[in-house]
């Protein structure tokens, strides 16, 4: 056994094979498995065999590993009211935009998307369901950290703000003036600072337990040629989260109009 190994936990590394699908995945073969967990042959064989029985993990014709539908099945719990409840309105509003349309929630320091309806356009890709971005680089993530509370949004504009394109806001005095123009204006626009050719708007979606309670953001994202026209999407957006939070807190919604 190697030394670091004696005082890793079964957890911490049943935890180190996933990590090493999320950073290097979607395929990996044992040898892989062990050299990224910085486990034992021996070992990574036995957790690998131990997942594979379970569901967790799949194995192809080649005796390579991918992560398994069971774990699939259990990631759907996450997330799952906020995502049922809202689900037919980001229909709606994939009906009345025809743009792609999301769901995000905040998920420590990044925007989780939670749910997502694409739409025909051909728009590049910065996200998929389940997938996280910086909470500063996305419009549902400046909505979500507009709304958040000030010691929070302090302690994340001190940190590192990682650009994913040459376009995105990395400046913290600059992103703390935008945050307060979201929150004061009530959504976030954003171009081509997630994806380059890609641009944003998103509004909060409120949990009604509290002022200033965002409970999750709704957004659309389409072509970068757009964004001079992004702002026209405000009301329905607006409508179709004001129907969500109606949903969550069990009161009729409002007539949605187009």
């Amino acid at each position: 056994m190697r030394a670091n190994e004696q005082g890793r936990s079964v957890a911490s590394r049943l935890l180190a094979v996933f990590e090493a699908f999320e950073s290097h995945g979607p395929s990996l073969s044992l040898s892989q498995i062990a050299e990224l967990t910085g486990l034992p042959v021996s070992t990574a064989h036995r957790i690998v065999g131990e997942l594979h029985a379970w569901g967790g993990l799949s194995r192809d014709a080649q005796g390579r590993y991918q992560i398994g539908m069971r774990l699939w099945e259990l990631g759907q719990n996450a997330s799952r009211r906020q995502r049922d409840t809202a689900r037919p309105f980001l229909q709606d509003l994939f009906s009345l935009t025809g743009e792609t349309v999301h769901l995000a929630v905040r998920e420590g320091n990044e925007a989780l998307y939670v749910d997502r309806i694409y739409g025909s356009k051909r728009v590049p890709r910065a996200s998929r369901i389940g997938g996280r971005l910086p909470l500063h680089a996305t419009a549902v993530g400046k909505v979500l950290l507009a709304y958040e509370e000030p010691w929070f949004r302090e302690a994340y504009l001190a940190g590192e703000l990682r650009a994913l394109t040459p376009a995105t806001h990395v400046d913290p005095v600059a992103l703390a003036r935008e945050l307060a123009e979201i929150a004061e204006h009530g959504y976030a626009i954003t171009g081509e600072e997630a994806r380059a050719g890609a641009c944003s708007i998103a509004v909060p979606v409120g949990s009604g337990s509290g002022v200033n309670a965002v409970e999750a953001a709704i957004g659309l994202v389409t072509l970068a040629s757009q964004m001079p026209t992004l702002a026209r999407h405000v009301p329905v957006l607006t409508g179709v989260a004001r129907r969500i939070e109606a949903a969550i807190q069990h009161r009729p919604p409002l007539p949605l109009r187009p």
